[in-house]
């Protein structure tokens, strides 16, 4: 409808037009500027009336959809024609409104298709009210959910999968029964819909681990609105790389990836044969290793605290995100993830050594900015302790003065930033007692570089273990239980050229 208007306004102007160049009086002047204005005049008339022409062609369809249209309304008015209640939301009137309610728990998820079972995964997403979920983290989870295996698409993430966790671990009997095996572990008593949403679970879990024999089967599965391993992107305000870094969720044990430094162009003479510039492709891959975490907690407490279940969900998550804010830092990668400094001191092309052995200047900040290439530079963040961030800051002899070298004034608030690029600083990066860096040996100072290049990997779903009885160091029962988690994500740097790290040697 709001198109046959256009064209029937744009119609009424056309008409307009050729009236008024009917209506003009013959042209004044000599012969050459009388024939120049009479042209111009059938030119723009030729082009209205095809325009005319044009836009009666469009009318035509236009206008028998609108009277069809018309039809079906005044057919709707007819009550002789309808039934109760039938045409009231177009009609403005006030008929029974039914909106069917539903309920993405009434199937056995594992019975689902793929598309069906992301539908109601997203619909439990949108309509959780138990616990609150911020809006990002909503939009994290519906971001995680549509992801496939289908063609053209990532192969190394199944989204179906966190859906079915998601109708698995938030059905109401998991919940209560999660609640349970948190308080009294094998003393559990689990009634008939508990046990069928315990058994739905292990049976999914154990079907992956068989098909591809690199997960975690058994124990509880963390409901997902707590599991950090799922959350984690959208709730890591404590683990400062997350925020910058590359992140990747996956179902598998590896993460593989294609990289590539550029192919190169060239200038070649008229008619000769191109030179080769082919490209030179990696294949980086980031290991996923076991995290774990284990917390003791009275017998007691867990009978007599009534949101048990949700502290023991807020414990794993800022004990799991404390391990990560190290680990992507100085991880050994030895079993465990790779850090940023330690997986740019594993080689020399991306090191800068300070001007002087042992000391460091505003000199050592410029130099190992410099030697970041340009095309790194624009996406480029600073990571340091609060050490090296306070040894920058004496570097200027006044707060806001032509010598600093951060580009805002040091008294402002907000994030710091060293030639217009922002500085994460972070306890977990290397620090130092004293000067900086103090010494005549290695120590990596700060590094800089596009943190794009650092891959975080993942492994969607956390589980844990109740150990019922904690035996103390005389082998006697403490009156404590204890929680076992595990998860597993891995961390490494995919492209040392993007960044540069200033070490002492």
């Amino acid at each position: 409808m709001n198109r046959l208007l256009e064209v029937d306004n744009e119609l009424k102007l056309v008409n307009d037009r050729l009236e008024q160049l009917k209506a003009m009086p013959d042209p004044e002047g000599d012969e050459a500027t009388r024939s120049k204005v009479l042209a111009d005049r059938d030119t723009e008339i030729d082009d209205l009336i095809g325009r005319w022409d044009s836009l009666q062609a469009e009318r035509g369809p236009l206008l028998v959809r609108a009277q069809k249209l018309q039809d079906v309304t005044a057919a709707a008015r007819d009550m002789a024609k309808v039934e109760v209640g039938d045409g009231s939301r177009y009609l403005g009137g006030v008929g029974p409104s039914v909106g069917k309610q539903v309920d993405p728990f009434d199937t056995d998820p594992r019975e689902l298709s793929r598309s069906e079972v992301i539908s109601r995964a997203q619909t439990f997403i949108d309509n959780e009210k138990r616990v609150p979920i911020r809006d990002d983290a909503k939009e994290h989870l519906h971001h995680l959910v549509t992801r496939s295996l289908e063609a053209d698409e990532d192969e190394q993430f199944d989204g179906s999968y966190i859906a079915r966790r998601i109708l698995l671990t938030e059905h109401k009997a998991y919940r209560s029964a999660f609640k349970k095996y948190l308080r009294l572990g094998g003393l559990a008593q689990y009634n008939a819909d508990e046990q069928r949403a315990i058994a739905a679970f292990q049976d999914h879990e154990l079907r992956r681990a068989a098909s591809e024999n690199t997960t975690t089967a058994g124990g509880f599965g963390v409901p997902v609105i707590i599991d950090p391993t799922i959350l984690i992107t959208s709730g890591a305000i404590d683990a400062p790389m997350l925020r910058v870094c590359s992140i990747e969720q996956v179902t598998n044990n590896i993460w593989k990836g294609v990289s590539s430094a550029g192919m190169s162009w060239s200038y070649d003479t008229e008619a000769a044969e191109v030179s080769d510039d082919t490209a030179t492709l990696a294949q980086p891959s980031v290991t996923v290793h076991m995290a774990r975490g284990y917390i003791p907690y009275s017998i007691e407490v867990g009978q007599d605290y009534p949101g048990f279940a949700m502290e023991m969900g807020k414990l794993l998550n800022q004990g799991y995100t404390d391990l990560i804010a190290v680990k992507t830092m100085t991880g050994s990668g030895s079993g465990e993830p790779f850090g940023i400094f330690t997986a740019l001191d594993a080689n020399t092309f991306d090191e800068v050594t300070p001007t002087t052995d042992g000391s460091f200047g505003g000199v050592d900040v410029v130099k190992v900015w410099n030697a970041l290439p340009e095309r790194y530079r624009g996406r480029a963040t600073w990571f340091m302790s609060v050490h090296v961030e306070s040894a920058i800051r004496q570097f200027a002899s006044a707060a806001g003065s032509s010598s600093s070298y951060f580009t805002v004034d040091l008294t402002a608030d907000g994030v710091s930033r060293i030639n217009g690029r922002p500085v994460i600083v972070t306890d977990y990066a290397p620090t130092f007692s004293g000067s900086v860096p103090g010494t005549t040996g290695a120590q990596n100072i700060l590094a800089v570089g596009d943190a794009s290049n650092y891959k975080w990997v993942q492994r969607a779903g956390m589980s844990v273990e109740q150990v019922p009885i904690v035996i103390g160091s005389s082998q006697r029962p403490t009156g404590q239980r204890g929680m076992f988690a595990w998860a597993r994500n891995g961390g490494d740097s995919i492209n040392d050229l993007g960044f540069r790290l200033l070490q002492n040697q």
